[in-house]
């Protein structure tokens, strides 16, 4: 069972939500996720930055 995790410093860019949350250790990770139908995109990155990058050049395969 995957712990629940609380995000915070959510923001949208695009169909994109790009949100800071703390993994399982206790590190800080950053997640961009596509909101868009049908579209699964999701990742986790180190920095807050490289999250907001992915989610400037996300491109939905489905449309």
């Amino acid at each position: 069972m995957p712990a629940s995790r609380r995000f915070r410093n959510v923001i949208r860019i695009g169909p994109v939500q790009v949100a800071t949350s703390y993994d399982n250790r206790g590190q800080e990770k950053h997640t961009a996720a596509c909101t868009a139908p049908r579209c699964s995109a999701s990742h986790d990155y180190d920095s807050r930055a490289a999250a907001e990058l992915a989610a400037h050049t996300h491109r939905c395969p489905v449309r």
